[in-house]
């Protein structure tokens, strides 16, 4: 593999900002996006603090333009608008066919968020049937495909929390091995029902707003958001000024546990080590690290032990930013790689909020107030999904 792949365009909506814009301010004021839930039908409202989107689905398809919310789902329309986004921000005209252009999307949730509230009503026939086929993963990257009007390349990835880690690292792959000059890349996913009552049967929703690598953590919030990034080669440039390099990736999986990361954090540690073996950086290098950091007594412990054994003495900066947006799942590490890009641009590092007594089991402890004017040259981005599937990206100045 040869060439560099540039970040020319970002775009994001989740519980923070319903745009890049609002998302940073969001950030640099410390301001959380987790609240109870009032968009969700479900019967723990008041009782689970999620990271919730306050817009219904009309409104989010007034945002993306949709004037037909028949096929829709939350997933799509989330996804849409945050791939639009990107591609303004990266200063690309969709009718422009001069370059090949693939969409690489991730979800978990697809568009289960429509299907099971008309489940029940399938039997009655023609009025439901058609919502079986915008439940799979896929559904919501084509329509997002559709719209954007690219078709060189179309795929989807589902790997629980890694999922749109791993869709930016095959999206880079692809630039690299010359298949496509241009990616639109990332991940959507709405909250549902069906995650929302999975997580909490496995009894890792904190009825608190989360505190990752706290003493004293009990789990995570749930959240709902889509981020994409604008992906291109160097000769797809064209003269333009790329907001920064992709320089390192990596996917490991010590498929260890259905849910649980590995007592020993060796899946977190393979990713990080490959990745930064790939940007050609030593651990020296790295000057923040956005963790993955879920608030759960298993991942932060983990992730903290996979971090220490790299860096040893000398650990960078960490926080974890999902007390901002709740865990997006297949989203989170599309909008982790959007907030890390958007601390390398402004020199900001932002808090783990939340954060009040150190783990007994590690050394560091994570960032508490924001970091301005700090000069970032690299920054190293986790997600970590179940079974074990781990993945970092590396995003560094140019």
């Amino acid at each position: 593999m040869t060439g560099r792949v540039f970040v020319t365009g970002i775009g994001i909506i989740c519980a923070i900002g319903k745009n890049v814009s609002e998302t940073l301010a969001s950030l640099q004021d410390s301001r959380p996006g987790i609240s109870h839930i009032s968009i969700l039908e479900t019967v723990h409202r008041g009782e689970l603090p999620v990271g919730e989107i306050k817009l219904t689905n009309p409104e989010l398809a007034a945002r993306a333009g949709v004037t037909n919310l028949d096929m829709q789902t939350r997933t799509s329309l989330l996804g849409l608008i945050a791939a639009s986004e990107a591609l303004d921000n990266a200063g690309i005209d969709p009718k422009d066919k001069n370059y090949r252009t693939g969409v690489i999307s991730a979800s978990t949730v697809g568009g289960m968020d429509r299907t099971e509230i008309d489940y029940r009503n399938y039997h009655l026939g023609a009025p439901y049937n058609h919502f079986v086929l915008t439940h799979d993963c896929g559904y919501s990257t084509e329509m997002i495909a559709t719209s954007l009007g690219f078709h060189d390349m179309v795929s989807t990835i589902s790997t629980a929390c890694s999922s749109s880690a791993n869709s930016i690292m095959f999206g880079a792959r692809l630039i690299r091995h010359g298949l496509l000059d241009r990616v639109v890349a990332g991940g959507t996913d709405a909250l549902s029902k069906f995650t929302l009552n999975g997580f909490n049967t496995l009894m890792i929703l904190d009825k608190q707003p989360c505190r990752p690598f706290d003493k004293s953590r009990v789990g995570l919030n749930l959240g709902e958001g889509a981020a994409f990034l604008v992906l291109e080669s160097e000769e797809a440039l064209a003269g333009r000024t790329p907001l920064c390099e992709l320089s390192g990736y990596a996917n490991a999986n010590d498929a260890y546990h259905q849910t649980a990361s590995s007592p020993d954090g060796y899946g977190p540690y393979l990713s990080m080590r490959q990745a930064m073996d790939v940007s050609g950086l030593n651990p020296g290098m790295i000057d923040y690290i956005n963790a993955h950091g879920t608030g759960t007594d298993n991942n932060d412990l983990t992730e903290g032990i996979a971090i220490e054994r790299i860096f040893g003495d000398n650990v960078p900066l960490v926080s974890s930013t999902k007390p901002f947006t709740g865990h997006t799942l297949g989203a989170a590490g599309a909008v982790e790689a959007v907030i890390s890009i958007l601390s390398i641009r402004n020199n900001n590092i932002f808090p783990n909020l939340n954060f009040r007594e150190k783990m007994d089991e590690l050394h560091f402890e994570p960032v508490r107030e924001i970091r301005r004017n700090t000069p970032l040259r690299n920054v190293l981005s986790n997600s970590f999904g179940f079974g074990g599937n781990d993945s970092t990206l590396i995003f560094s100045a140019i």
